[in-house]
């Protein structure tokens, strides 16, 4: 696999939330910004072995 899709939806508490929809992934931040930061360190956990690495990160 080669790509993650996250799914990005407002937070009703405020900020956001992104669920991967092909992996068991989670995260949440108070701006977009710091939200790709928090999915790419969630992705870097998920996937400890820089083999298994996804190289492309798709939110929508």
């Amino acid at each position: 696999m080669t790509e993650i899709v996250f799914l990005v939806e407002d937070d009703p508490n405020g900020g956001y939330t992104a669920r991967g929809l092909t992996e068991s992934i989670f995260t949440q931040a108070d701006d977009i910004e710091t939200l790709q930061e928090t999915i790419r360190d969630a992705v870097h956990c998920h996937f400890p072995n820089e083999e298994n690495l996804q190289r492309i990160i798709l939110l929508k």
